[in-house]
C-alpha cells in the first residue's frame, strides 16, 4: 500500500484473510498510501502481532483509502489474468451500471500518462548515511522511490541525495555524485520524457544504476522501446534468470510495462547494449547492460520489503562501479 508504484490503482489481494498482522511505521515504504482502492476476500478486524501498531482499517481512514471486503478476489483474479487489468470502480453511492460505467470510461489510460510527476518530493534531501565508504555519494532520482532502496545504498555506507524527478542532469552533476540510481515508479516510462532526456545526458558521465521504472526509462533513453503487459507482474515470486550465470532468482516485482527483448549485443548511441536477465514465466526482459560504460538497470526490486533478497548483490556491484571510478 506504500508503495508509489501502485500510485492511481486498485489493488486486489489472493490471499483470503488480510489484516491478520496491523501495521506498523517500520514497514512502511514511503510516507503515505498510493493505491486509490483496496480489495480484499475478508477482512480481519482484530490484528494480533507485538509489532502491530494500528488495524489496517484504522490505516486506510487516515489516507482517505476506501476498502472493500466480500468480494471474490479468487474470481477476480482469474477474469484479470485472462483478460488483462482493467478499470474498475468502487461505489457505496451510485449503484447505476450505466451511470458507473460512463465513469469508469473517464479515468484516463496509464498508456502516456505522466504518473511520476503526481508523487516525485518536491525538494531534494539527504537520506541518512553511516559514510563508511570514503564518503561516496548517489543520487537518486525520485521517481516513486521506495525507503528500502535507499536503506540499501545507506547501509553500503553511501551519502544518498534524492532529488525530484524534474531535476536536470546539469543540476545533478553539479551535485559531484560519484553515481546515479534512477529509481522505480508509476506508469508508463514514454510519459516521462524529461526523465529520459536527463538519462541520455547523464550517460557516460557517471555510473546509473536503474531499478524498475528507471530500467524502463534507462532503455528508451538508449533507443530501446516498451511495451505496456496484459496485465503486469505483481508480488513477490517471480522466478527470473541471470543469463551470465544461469542462476534463477526468485524476484518481487510491480510493473505495468515491460522492454521490448533480443538476443544478443545491440548496437546504441553509447554502445552495445544486451538482456542479462529474463523472466522465466514469459520470457519477459528483466536486466540490460551496457558494454563499455558502468551503466545497468534490473526491472524487478532487489530491496525487496517484504520479499525476498536474492538479488541483494547488485547493490553492491553498483557500488563497485562507484568506487571503480
Amino acid at each position: 500500500l506504500t508503495d508509489p508504484s501502485y500510485q492511481g490503482q486498485m489493488v486486489t489481494m489472493t490471499y483470503p484473510l488480510i489484516g491478520n498482522y496491523g501495521v506498523n511505521l517500520e514497514d512502511n515504504e514511503s510516507h503515505r498510501l498510493y493505491p486509490h482502492g483496496f480489495i480484499v476476500k475478508e477482512y480481519c478486524p482484530y490484528p494480533s502481532n507485538w509489532r502491530s501498531k494500528a488495524s489496517l482499517d484504522t490505516l486506510l481512514n487516515v489516507h482517505s483509502i476506501v476498502g472493500i471486503q466480500g468480494v471474490d478476489t479468487r474470481a477476480l483474479t482469474h477474469h484479470l489474468r485472462d483478460h488483462g487489468a482493467q478499470e474498475g470502480i468502487i461505489s457505496t453511492e451510485d449503484f447505476d451500471r450505466e451511470s458507473l460505467a460512463k465513469k469508469i470510461r473517464a479515468i484516463p489510460s496509464l498508456v502516456g500518462r505522466d504518473m511520476v510527476r503526481e508523487i516525485t518530493c518536491r525538494n531534494p534531501f539527504l537520506w541518512d548515511s553511516t559514510k563508511k565508504n570514503g564518503n561516496l555519494r548517489v543520487v537518486v532520482y525520485d521517481c516513486g522511490v521506495k525507503y528500502n532502496i535507499l536503506r540499501s545504498l545507506s547501509g553500503l555506507g553511501l551519502e544518498v541525495l534524492v532529488v525530484p524527478a524534474q531535476t536536470p542532469a546539469d543540476e545533478v552533476l553539479a551535485k559531484d555524485p560519484h553515481g546515479i540510481l534512477v529509481s522505480n515508479g508509476p506508469g508508463d516510462p514514454e510519459g516521462v520524457p524529461y526523465m529520459i532526456k536527463n538519462i541520455k545526458k547523464l550517460l557516460g558521465k557517471r555510473p546509473i544504476f536503474g531499478i524498475c521504472l528507471g530500467h524502463q526509462l534507462l532503455a528508451l533513453a538508449l533507443g530501446l522501446k516498451t511495451y505496456k503487459l496484459k496485465f503486469g507482474h505483481h508480488g513477490s515470486n517471480h522466478p527470473v534468470m541471470d543469463l551470465s550465470t544461469r542462476k534463477v532468482e526468485i524476484t518481487t516485482q510491480n510493473h505495468c510495462f515491460a522492454v521490448e527483448g533480443w538476443e544478443g549485443w545491440r548496437d546504441t548511441h553509447h554502445g552495445p547494449v544486451e538482456v542479462t536477465h529474463i523472466n522465466l514465466n514469459d520470457r519477459s526482459v528483466e536486466g540490460l547492460r551496457l558494454k563499455d560504460l558502468p551503466v545497468f538497470s534490473i526491472q524487478y526490486h532487489p530491496e525487496a520489503s517484504p520479499g525476498p533478497h536474492d538479488a541483494g548483490y547488485l547493490f553492491e556491484r553498483f557500488l563497485g562501479m562507484l568506487k571503480a571510478q
